[in-house]
């Protein structure tokens, strides 16, 4: 396993959010956290960034606590996160947005560099001397893991990615997910859309008031009505 998050319980200030999440990703993996809103998907993703520092429990990455280290130094390390905000510069052109992410490549055998990314995101090659506050939201969310990818990570958390684009974005999005995949890209997801996940994923994890209530396989999942009514219908 190379992710390992073994019964962390997080809060904020006095309110709890996770109470004893545990939950592996393998080499190779993309697996999906799925619940309603509200259920603990994002803070999840945010204990293994230490974007929000866990009470307690342990998050091993290839073996090593990453707990107790600050943000930059689990990216370093070979995380990257794709956050809900997005939060790209939005003064900055795309070009310029790729090029303040850029990091050494480490030990990967073929980087992520500029003319790499244009090449997997086309759409971005042609706006690249764009502002990013004059993006889509679908081209806002490219721009967004594009710039994550500038920082060569091995795994990548996906926080709601399809949130609040139309369809045919969605569908875009999907097929550009899956070349990641292809490639070797690790990547644990946040998502409310269910057939979005399934599209993508080798496992699920069902969240449920800040618990996991289920775990498996996305053929296995697919086939049990049971718990797609009682965790997941509005």
């Amino acid at each position: 396993m190379i992710l390992e998050v073994e019964d962390i319980h997080t809060s904020y200030g006095l309110s709890r959010v996770l109470f004893g999440i545990s939950l592996h990703v393998d080499q190779g993996e993309v697996v999906a956290l799925l619940g309603r809103n509200g259920v603990g998907k994002t803070t999840t993703l945010r204990s293994v960034m230490g974007l929000t520092k866990p009470q307690s429990g342990s998050v091993r990455w290839k073996g090593n606590e990453i707990i107790g280290m600050q943000p930059f130094q689990i990216a370093q390390a070979g995380i990257g996160f794709v956050s809900e905000e997005r939060r790209i510069f939005s003064d900055l052109t795309v070009w310029e947005n790729l090029d303040v992410a850029a990091k050494s490549s480490g030990a990967a055998t073929t980087p992520w560099t500029i003319e790499r990314v244009f090449e997997f995101f086309p759409a971005l090659k042609r706006l690249k001397s764009r502002r990013g506050g004059y993006l889509s939201g679908g081209e806002q969310q490219m721009l967004t893991i594009a710039r994550t990818l500038m920082g060569n990570p091995q795994l990548i958390l996906l926080d709601e990615p399809s949130e609040g684009l139309a369809p045919v974005v969605v569908q875009q999005l999907v097929g550009q997910i899956t070349k990641l995949k292809k490639e070797g890209m690790i990547i644990l997801l946040s998502e409310q859309n269910t057939e979005f996940s399934l599209k993508l994923s080798d496992r699920v994890y069902i969240l449920e008031k800040g618990e996991v209530r289920y775990e498996g396989k996305v053929e296995e999942f697919m086939k049990d009505e049971e718990v797609h009514r009682t965790y997941l219908t509005v």
